[in-house]
Parts: C-alpha cells; structure tokens; sequence
C-alpha cells in the first residue's frame, strides 16, 4: 500500500512528531509492500514562519530527524514540499471544489484563531493544501494522530467532490492510519505538544539545553514525601511513552509509595531519553553538523522520484479539467 506523511518546517521535530508520525512512518516504510511517501511540509511553515534563513535551517533539522530515525530512501520517496511545483497547482484545484464552511470548521483553524495567532488565509486554506499533497500522490494511507482525523476526512471529501464532478475517480481516497495509544502527545505545560505553544521537547539539543526544558515540565504541588498519582502528572505520561513495560512499572510504584519527588521523575525522564534516543542523537550531528552535503543530496533524489509521481496526477486532473 501507498503511505503518505509530512511533517511542517515550522521549528525543529519535537518529541510529539517523533512519536506521532516520524517513528510509525519509518516503521512502516520498512515493512515489505509498502509504498512509503514522505515529506517535508516547508510550504505550510509561511503561515506562521516568515524568515526564509530559519526556515532552511528547521527543514534541515527535519531531515536530519527522518534519517537518524532510519528512513531507508532507497525504499521511500522523501522530499521538501515546495520543490515539486504540482503541490501548489493541485492546491487551486481542489481550493475550486471545497466549500468555505467546510473551512470555517476545520478545528485547527478555529482553535489558532482563539489562542490569538495569526488568521491568514493561508491558515483557512491550510485543510485544501494539505489535501493537494496527499491526494497528488494517490496515498492510500495516511499515519495521524486523532487530531488530524477530521483533516483526512477533509481531504475524502474534497476528492470526492471532485471526482463527482469529472465523471470519473482519478484521485484516490485515502484513510487514516491512527495509533490510539498515541492520540495526542502531552506537552510539558499539558496541551497538546505543538511548536505553536511553545510547550515542545527538541530531543536533539545539547543535554544541558535538554535537561533545563524537562525540567519545566508542569507538575502540582504535591510534598515529596507524600503519595503521587502518575496517571494525572505529565512527567509520568511522557515517560510511559517511551519506557518499556518494566521501566513504566517501576515508575509507577514510585510514584504511589511517597517519598519520591517530581524533581526525581523528571531527572528518570531525561535519562530515558537520553539512553534511549542515543543512536539517533548521534545520527542527526551527522546529517546537521559533520556533513550536510550528505542531506541534500538525499533530499534531491527524493524530489526527482515525486515529480515523476505528481507530474501523472497533475495531468490526469488538468485533461478532465479542460486545461490540457
């Protein structure tokens, strides 16, 4: 089957990307019969990012992300957005075929809009642009979190629209792939982890960069010497993300026998992550420091793959649309 993922260049990939979309997308591309598409989102970052010299650097710390992670790209076909020109050009397609309260109630859009950030168009038209790169692939499953959900359905809808209006099915309705223990990644004041809050766990820095962002994690106020309840802490519920059954277990106990300090679960998370993200720290220094040359020349071979992939969709959707 066809996968399809992209990850936006609006920051460096946090911990939520990693764990939401990154690690199930390279898991899935390396199993055999998969078809795995996988992008940089760099197009989507001008809602929000406006200096190019930063966005090149954040796309360039996404790249490094999906390679330390294992991406094959012998296997896949992964690429930046914005150099295959057909995104754009299936964008006003499809923006031609979606209604506007479809837009007015995508809950991404409402929910920047009421935490005060900037409502660009291009922020109400962000649902149409991603439908344009799923559907130009002809993706078949699309890996999410429980928040994308109504986003992939979007795109269901949109295509279907305009396959209606053609006659005929020449885009591929694709469906959405979601790991429900993985729904939503708490971040470390507790909302959804998001480069837009601000709230997000960058795995990559240095470690005593590293240990001063876990630290701020958000915990209550509980004494030391008391029993705490890790299913309501956020320290807790990042760790049990990424420790085995055993490590959880252990955790958990010392949580509900007392004496054991948030200071102190936050210092095991930070050793867990460090322990256990050691190989792909070391894999992403490679790619952003010691030979960046290497990246690019990865990300070149991939956009010549998807051109040959959107340059056949563009043209089946401009003959029925009288443009060809």
């Amino acid at each position: 089957m066809r996968i399809l993922t992209g990850i936006q260049s609006s920051g460096r990939p946090h911990l939520g990307n990693i764990l939401g979309a990154i690690k199930p997308a390279v898991d899935l591309s390396l199993q055999p019969g998969n078809d795995s598409f996988l992008f940089i989102a760099d197009l989507h970052s001008l809602t929000s990012l406006r200096d190019g010299t930063t966005r090149r650097e954040y796309v360039r710390a996404i790249a490094a992300t999906w390679l330390a992670f294992g991406l094959d790209t012998n296997r896949s076909t992964f690429w930046r957005q914005s150099r295959v020109q057909e995104h754009t050009e299936l964008y006003w397609y499809l923006n031609c075929f979606t209604p506007k309260p479809m837009l007015e109630n995508a809950t991404s859009f409402k929910d920047k809009s009421e935490k005060g950030l900037e409502a660009n168009a291009g922020l109400f038209t962000y649902p149409v642009l991603q439908a344009a790169d799923i559907l130009l692939y002809d993706a078949e499953v699309i890996p999410v979190g429980k928040d994308q959900r109504q986003h992939i359905e979007m795109t269901r809808d949109i295509a279907g629209t305009l396959n209606r209006a053609v006659g005929e099915a020449i885009l591929v309705l694709p469906e959405p792939r979601i790991d429900e223990r993985l729904m939503v990644i708490p971040g470390i004041d507790g909302q959804k982890m998001s480069k837009s809050y601000n709230n997000y766990i960058d795995i990559f820095l240095p470690e005593n960069e590293l240990w001063k962002v876990v630290k701020k994690i958000k915990s209550d106020s509980t004494p030391l010497e008391e029993p705490k309840n890790p299913d309501t802490d956020i320290t807790f519920q990042l760790f049990s993300l990424l420790g085995s059954d055993e490590q959880i277990q252990e955790q958990r106990s010392l949580y509900e026998a007392g004496g054991y300090g948030y200071g102190q679960a936050k210092k095991a998370l930070y050793e867990l992550i460090i322990q256990k993200y050691a190989t792909e720290r070391e894999r992403f220094n490679y790619y952003m420091h010691e030979n960046p040359d290497a990246l690019e020349t990865e990300l070149q071979a991939g956009e010549e793959k998807a051109r040959a992939v959107a340059r056949q969709t563009i043209r089946r959707v401009r003959e029925k649309l009288g443009f060809s």
